[in-house]
Protein backbone atom coordinates (compact mmCIF):
# COMPACT_ATOMS: atom_id res chain seq x y z
CA UNK A 1 0.00 0.00 0.00
CA UNK A 2 1.30 3.43 -0.77
CA UNK A 3 0.36 6.94 0.15
CA UNK A 4 0.67 9.79 -2.36
CA UNK A 5 0.86 13.42 -1.23
CA UNK A 6 0.79 16.25 -3.75
CA UNK A 7 1.31 19.95 -3.20
CA UNK A 8 -1.10 22.30 -4.97
CA UNK A 9 1.68 23.56 -7.27
CA UNK A 10 2.65 20.07 -8.37
CA UNK A 11 -0.96 18.91 -8.69
CA UNK A 12 -1.51 21.68 -11.26
CA UNK A 13 0.97 20.06 -13.66
CA UNK A 14 -0.54 16.57 -13.46
CA UNK A 15 -3.15 16.91 -16.24
CA UNK A 16 -0.26 16.96 -18.73
CA UNK A 17 1.22 13.67 -17.53
CA UNK A 18 -0.46 11.60 -20.22
CA UNK A 19 1.08 13.84 -22.86
CA UNK A 20 4.66 12.63 -22.42
CA UNK A 21 6.52 13.67 -25.53
CA UNK A 22 8.39 11.19 -27.69
CA UNK A 23 10.31 13.97 -29.45
CA UNK A 24 11.71 17.31 -28.43
CA UNK A 25 14.67 19.18 -27.00
CA UNK A 26 17.47 17.07 -25.69
CA UNK A 27 16.79 14.26 -28.17
CA UNK A 28 20.08 12.50 -28.40
CA UNK A 29 21.24 9.32 -29.94
CA UNK A 30 21.56 7.70 -33.28
CA UNK A 31 20.44 4.75 -35.32
CA UNK A 32 23.09 2.08 -35.57
CA UNK A 33 23.36 -1.63 -35.86
CA UNK A 34 22.82 -4.20 -38.57
CA UNK A 35 20.78 -2.48 -41.24
CA UNK A 36 18.93 -0.36 -38.66
CA UNK A 37 17.82 -3.47 -36.80
CA UNK A 38 20.32 -3.06 -33.95
CA UNK A 39 20.32 -0.64 -31.07
CA UNK A 40 18.35 2.55 -31.72
CA UNK A 41 18.45 5.48 -29.30
CA UNK A 42 15.89 7.44 -31.32
CA UNK A 43 12.92 5.06 -31.20
CA UNK A 44 14.28 3.14 -28.17
CA UNK A 45 12.61 -0.23 -28.86
CA UNK A 46 14.05 -1.67 -25.62
CA UNK A 47 11.67 0.53 -23.63
CA UNK A 48 8.70 -1.42 -24.94
CA UNK A 49 7.40 -4.33 -22.95
CA UNK A 50 5.05 -7.27 -23.14
CA UNK A 51 2.59 -5.42 -20.86
CA UNK A 52 3.77 -1.80 -21.13
CA UNK A 53 1.51 0.79 -22.69
CA UNK A 54 2.82 3.10 -25.42
CA UNK A 55 2.40 5.96 -22.93
CA UNK A 56 4.59 4.21 -20.35
CA UNK A 57 7.29 3.57 -22.95
CA UNK A 58 7.04 7.22 -24.05
CA UNK A 59 7.53 8.42 -20.46
CA UNK A 60 10.69 6.36 -20.14
CA UNK A 61 11.96 7.67 -23.48
CA UNK A 62 11.40 11.26 -22.31
CA UNK A 63 13.42 10.58 -19.16
CA UNK A 64 16.25 8.78 -20.99
CA UNK A 65 16.49 11.43 -23.72
CA UNK A 66 16.63 14.18 -21.12
CA UNK A 67 18.50 12.43 -18.29
CA UNK A 68 20.83 15.44 -18.01
CA UNK A 69 17.93 17.39 -16.47
CA UNK A 70 17.52 14.84 -13.65
CA UNK A 71 18.88 15.23 -10.15
CA UNK A 72 18.68 12.43 -7.60
CA UNK A 73 19.61 11.81 -3.97
CA UNK A 74 19.36 8.42 -2.28
CA UNK A 75 19.43 7.73 1.43
CA UNK A 76 20.00 4.08 2.29
CA UNK A 77 17.91 3.11 5.29
CA UNK A 78 18.47 -0.02 7.41
CA UNK A 79 15.13 -1.32 6.08
CA UNK A 80 14.97 0.30 2.64
CA UNK A 81 15.56 3.57 0.82
CA UNK A 82 14.48 7.19 0.61
CA UNK A 83 14.96 8.93 -2.73
CA UNK A 84 14.42 12.49 -3.91
CA UNK A 85 14.35 12.89 -7.68
CA UNK A 86 13.64 16.02 -9.65
CA UNK A 87 14.09 17.50 -13.11
CA UNK A 88 14.83 21.03 -14.22
CA UNK A 89 12.46 20.40 -17.16
CA UNK A 90 8.71 20.44 -16.33
CA UNK A 91 7.89 17.90 -19.07
CA UNK A 92 10.53 15.48 -17.78
CA UNK A 93 9.30 16.03 -14.21
CA UNK A 94 5.76 15.21 -15.30
CA UNK A 95 6.96 12.01 -17.01
CA UNK A 96 8.97 11.13 -13.90
CA UNK A 97 6.02 11.53 -11.53
CA UNK A 98 3.76 9.52 -13.80
CA UNK A 99 6.37 6.77 -14.24
CA UNK A 100 7.15 6.43 -10.54
CA UNK A 101 3.54 6.40 -9.39
CA UNK A 102 2.56 4.07 -12.23
CA UNK A 103 5.34 1.58 -11.50
CA UNK A 104 4.56 1.53 -7.78
CA UNK A 105 0.90 0.84 -8.61
CA UNK A 106 2.01 -1.94 -10.97
CA UNK A 107 4.13 -3.54 -8.23
CA UNK A 108 1.18 -3.38 -5.82
CA UNK A 109 -1.07 -5.00 -8.45
CA UNK A 110 1.58 -7.56 -9.46
CA UNK A 111 1.44 -6.34 -13.10
CA UNK A 112 4.98 -6.68 -14.43
CA UNK A 113 5.31 -4.62 -17.65
CA UNK A 114 8.19 -6.88 -18.78
CA UNK A 115 10.06 -4.02 -20.43
CA UNK A 116 12.84 -5.47 -22.55
CA UNK A 117 15.67 -3.57 -20.79
CA UNK A 118 14.13 -4.04 -17.34
CA UNK A 119 16.46 -4.71 -14.42
CA UNK A 120 16.24 -8.15 -12.81
CA UNK A 121 15.83 -6.46 -9.42
CA UNK A 122 12.27 -5.66 -10.44
CA UNK A 123 11.49 -9.38 -10.59
CA UNK A 124 11.76 -9.47 -6.79
CA UNK A 125 9.35 -6.54 -6.49
CA UNK A 126 6.75 -8.12 -8.73
CA UNK A 127 7.06 -11.49 -6.97
CA UNK A 128 6.87 -10.09 -3.42
CA UNK A 129 5.62 -6.51 -3.73
CA UNK A 130 3.09 -6.92 -0.91
CA UNK A 131 6.05 -6.79 1.47
CA UNK A 132 7.04 -3.25 0.43
CA UNK A 133 5.67 -0.24 2.31
CA UNK A 134 5.77 2.87 0.12
CA UNK A 135 5.25 6.54 0.87
CA UNK A 136 5.30 9.05 -2.01
CA UNK A 137 5.28 12.82 -1.72
CA UNK A 138 5.45 15.14 -4.72
CA UNK A 139 6.68 18.57 -3.67
CA UNK A 140 8.54 21.49 -5.18
CA UNK A 141 11.74 19.63 -4.14
CA UNK A 142 10.81 16.70 -6.39
CA UNK A 143 9.25 13.30 -5.97
CA UNK A 144 10.18 11.83 -2.61
CA UNK A 145 9.80 8.06 -2.31
CA UNK A 146 10.40 6.11 0.87
CA UNK A 147 10.20 2.33 0.56
CA UNK A 148 10.77 -0.08 3.41
CA UNK A 149 10.43 -3.80 4.01
CA UNK A 150 11.09 -6.38 6.71
CA UNK A 151 12.25 -9.07 4.26
CA UNK A 152 16.06 -8.76 3.86
CA UNK A 153 15.85 -9.83 0.19
CA UNK A 154 13.36 -7.05 -0.53
CA UNK A 155 15.49 -4.51 1.35
CA UNK A 156 18.53 -5.54 -0.71
CA UNK A 157 16.52 -5.32 -3.96
CA UNK A 158 15.24 -1.85 -3.02
CA UNK A 159 18.78 -0.65 -2.37
CA UNK A 160 20.21 -2.21 -5.54
CA UNK A 161 17.39 -0.80 -7.66
CA UNK A 162 17.85 2.68 -6.14
CA UNK A 163 21.52 2.55 -7.17
CA UNK A 164 20.58 1.37 -10.68
CA UNK A 165 18.09 4.20 -11.10
CA UNK A 166 20.67 6.71 -9.85
CA UNK A 167 23.12 5.40 -12.44
CA UNK A 168 20.49 5.78 -15.18
CA UNK A 169 19.70 9.32 -14.01
CA UNK A 170 23.41 10.16 -14.18
CA UNK A 171 24.33 8.35 -17.43
CA UNK A 172 21.11 7.65 -19.33
CA UNK A 173 21.03 4.66 -21.66
CA UNK A 174 24.78 4.11 -21.22
CA UNK A 175 23.98 2.77 -17.74
CA UNK A 176 21.42 0.34 -19.17
CA UNK A 177 23.83 -0.82 -21.88
CA UNK A 178 26.61 -1.41 -19.35
CA UNK A 179 24.29 -3.37 -17.02
CA UNK A 180 23.00 -5.53 -19.87
CA UNK A 181 26.50 -6.19 -21.21
CA UNK A 182 27.77 -7.22 -17.76
CA UNK A 183 24.85 -9.66 -17.42
CA UNK A 184 25.53 -11.20 -20.81
CA UNK A 185 29.20 -11.74 -19.97
CA UNK A 186 30.52 -9.42 -22.70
Amino acid sequence: MHRLVLTAAVAAMLPGLALAQMHGPGRMGAHHGAGGLGHDEVIMPGLRGLDATPEESAEMAVMFRNFQTLSRRVETLPNGIRTVTTSSDPDVMAALVSHVTGMIARVEDGRDPQVFVQSPTLDVFFARGAGIETDIAVTEAGIVVTQTATDPDLVAALQIHAAEVSDMAARGMAAVHDRMMSRSGN
